[in-house]
């Protein structure tokens, strides 16, 4: 069966399980960014399908800790808080949580620290780990929500730079990317060592 990586277009994710043989797809409002098995549309639209396993990334935009921020400066004012950031907030936690409902035995679904506001529509992570948990050279708190899945494991040691140092901004990149009109793309990106983990320890431990 296929695994469903939902809302990438990036295609790291899938082709992450397409290189150690698991049949993987991806799907996305927008076209791929990488050649491969892709579906352009509503990634909710395809959950009712069975699948091997789901792995989601929904938008973030509204959840985000790094966002809290916006709910009370973006928007109109209305009963203390201003809309409609706040309505945005909510339907990006119906559609977050829409996921958890996946017609697949194994779902992961991926997004940054949340704040408050959003951990109590969608619940709390089952696990954060970061990118240097895996061998990426990078610093990025990663959530993991798990419904039928063990929690991901560590696979390497790596010696962490020290803060300040030229060598600890190049891992802070994500961190200290200038605005762009694609900045939230390039954030958003799983780094290849976390997706070949994921690949390794979930695809080939979930059976339908």
């Amino acid at each position: 069966m296929t695994w469903l990586i939902a809302c990438e277009r990036s295609g790291v994710m899938r082709d992450a399980f397409l290189a150690v043989g698991i049949d993987a797809v991806s799907c996305d409002l927008m076209p791929t960014r990488v050649e491969g098995p892709h579906i352009q549309g509503d990634a909710l639209e395809q959950i009712g399908r069975r699948w091997a396993g789901v792995i989601a990334h929904p938008t973030c935009r509204y959840l985000t800790n790094a966002g809290v921020k916006h709910l009370y400066r973006d928007g109109r004012k209305e009963n203390g808080r201003y809309e409609p950031r706040w309505a945005d907030m909510r339907a990006g936690a119906v559609f977050f949580n829409a996921f958890k409902t996946a017609n697949a035995p194994c779902i992961a679904i991926e997004n940054p620290i949340a704040h408050g506001h959003a951990l109590a529509l969608i619940g709390r992570p089952s696990q954060v780990v970061q990118p240097w948990w895996f061998g990426d050279k990078a610093f990025k708190a990663t959530c993991f929500w798990l419904y039928g899945l063990d929690k991901l494991e560590k696979t390497h040691d790596l010696i962490l730079p020290e803060a300040g140092t030229p060598e600890w901004k190049r891992w802070s990149a994500v961190h200290r990317m200038a605005p762009s009109a694609d900045r939230e793309e390039k954030r958003s990106q799983t780094f290849p060592n976390l997706a070949r983990a994921v690949a390794w320890q979930w695809g080939h431990g979930c059976f339908a």
